[in-house]
């Protein structure tokens, strides 16, 4: 069994009060969540319509449109969609790994730093995307974004 115990110090006392830092805490932390339940909802809509198919997943296009029995457990069949959809889940955990390290070592400001700009470029890549490789790169470096 853990037992806490708050040790009064020369800070001072909130009494479970909800300061401006809690609420701020809280705004980012949802932040990262509306963020991540916005890019399942949009890769998941996004994987499943025609354009987006014919212009980055031709060979999927063409199969599903084949194919007269689709079976839902394996729709797509595709790694290289696979790996569209899960960069960004993966690059941002393995870049949370190192986000305490190099927050440690280089500070707060680095650290967000870091992060804004990899979103940025995340964020170009994405925008600009004209092939496969322009997705998947522009989500991971969203993913490292978030990450940090």
């Amino acid at each position: 069994m853990a037992f806490a115990e708050g040790i009064p110090g020369e800070r001072g006392q909130y009494n479970g009060k909800v300061t401006l830092l809690v609420v701020l805490s809280c705004v980012v932390a949802a932040s990262g969540g509306l963020i991540f339940g916005y890019d399942l909802g949009v890769s998941g809509g996004v994987t499943s319509m025609d354009p987006f198919l014919k212009k980055f997943f031709p060979n999927v296009y063409r199969r599903m449109k084949e194919g007269t029995k689709i079976s839902n457990y394996c729709k797509f069949d595709s790694q290289l969609l696979t790996l569209f959809t899960s960069s960004l889940y993966l690059s941002g955990l393995v870049s949370s790994l190192f986000a305490s390290t190099v927050t440690r070592v280089f500070g707060r400001k680095a650290s967000m730093l870091v992060a804004g700009v990899a979103v940025l470029i995340g964020s170009a890549l994405g925008g600009a995307a004209s092939n496969l490789y322009m997705l998947v790169f522009g989500r991971l470096f969203l993913g490292i974004g978030l990450g940090f």
